[in-house]
């Protein structure tokens, strides 16, 4: 079997990474940039910890801040336009997953114009070239979307979010600071920490995993567990490190997929306009004991990897039971939301939701062949 890893070209971490985005733009020899972003992240003098670098450096660039939230194919569109008049270079994204990932559908779109219509770039688009060149500054711990070759595009026209694959969309440069990610709310650390969970988790589950990515899964896992709490209590030491641990799921996760809690996490998003992070944090504890019976010694490796006393000594069921249990309690001690009723979910929506999740392009990464009638009753059982 051949096994494919695709990573950034240069990766900075550390409190003031965000001092070597200039450097980084004048050894690359760009002269005109495009900061992607959203406008509260400028508002809040976000953006200022990078552009004042760009300003010193008298770096050429103009700003996009229409990004919003589950950004749509309506964003996209947007930002191809004005990334064009711009004349740009290079792009510099600074935000959570929805910055960046409107960043990946952008680059691509203004080097590969054929692919003009957005919904021509769902599952594995055979684009030719690589993306405009993007250098990512991410503001949460999470998404890790600055190290992934996956994007997430809302098409509001259908009521769906669609999954782009495309290893030509991989930011080149990543700053992974964790200076950029200390003025997110509590509700924000938790779930977009959960997120990164999730991540770590479904990655290393997944049939396509292997030795190098199991890895990187396991070691997120224990850095996120060990650390979401005090992270979303505002500890500065623990918000460093959740930076690393969503970094070193993205590391693996990019590589080898996801499962059914993206997959079903996706239409929540699409339906409701719930937040990403959020959905995934609700559905992650439903969908371990899911898969529990189907991940051979992972859940082990899981235990251990959170410190659960034991762990290498249980019998096989327990230690998968104490590992599903020990997630649904971070979950709730962070709190997220135990149901999906509480997100505004409907009842009436569930079976057209089943179906977008079941077609999803991450659920057949799950270890457990599942069906629209399950996921019904999945979601069901979470109401």
């Amino acid at each position: 079997m051949i096994n494919r890893m695709i990573l950034n070209e240069t990766s900075y971490f550390g409190k003031g990474a965000v001092a070597n985005v200039a450097t980084e733009i004048i050894k690359r020899g760009f002269k005109k940039v495009v900061v992607i972003t959203d406008a509260d992240l400028v508002k809040f003098g976000v953006v200022n910890k990078v552009t004042q670098h760009l300003d010193q450096a008298q770096i050429d660039y103009v700003i996009y801040d229409g990004i919003v939230p589950n950004p749509t194919i309506e964003n996209v569109e947007e930002g191809v336009v004005f990334v064009n008049q711009a004349k740009a270079d290079c792009i510099v994204a600074i935000g959570g997953g929805s910055p960046i990932d409107t960043a990946k559908a952008i680059g691509i779109i203004v080097r590969n114009p054929e692919f003009s219509d957005v919904r021509s770039l769902e599952g594995v688009a055979d684009t030719k070239n690589p993306s405009l060149p993007i250098l990512a500054v991410p503001t949460t711990s999470g998404t890790a979307a600055e190290v992934t070759i996956n994007y997430v595009i809302t098409d509001k026209q259908n009521n769906r979010k669609f999954v782009c694959v495309d290893p030509h969309d991989i930011p080149i440069v990543a700053f992974i600071d964790s200076e950029m990610m200390a003025g997110m709310p509590r509700e924000l650390c938790a779930a977009t920490g959960m997120d990164a969970m999730t991540h770590a988790i479904e990655g290393l589950i997944t049939p396509a995993a292997w030795e190098m990515t199991d890895m990187l899964h396991l070691k997120a896992i224990e850095v996120i567990g060990h650390s979401l709490r005090d992270s979303v209590n505002g500890d500065e030491v623990a918000r460093e490190k959740m930076a690393l641990g969503q970094y070193l799921a993205g590391m693996g996760f990019s590589n080898v997929g996801l499962g059914l809690v993206h997959g079903m996490a996706h239409p929540l998003s699409a339906w409701y306009n719930i937040p990403h992070g959020v959905a995934c944090a609700t559905l992650l504890p439903t969908i371990m004991n899911y898969n529990k019976d189907f991940t051979d010694e992972k859940y082990r490796k899981i235990a251990i990897a959170l410190g659960i006393q034991n762990a290498e000594l249980m019998p096989l069921e327990a230690v998968r039971k104490a590992a599903c249990m020990a997630i649904a309690q971070l979950s709730k001690e962070v709190g997220i939301p135990a149901t999906i009723a509480e997100l505004g979910v409907k009842a009436e929506d569930l079976p057209k939701i089943a179906e977008d999740a079941f077609r999803d392009v991450c659920t057949p990464g799950n270890p457990r062949e599942t069906s629209v009638e399950e996921i019904i009753g999945l979601y069901q059982s979470l109401m």
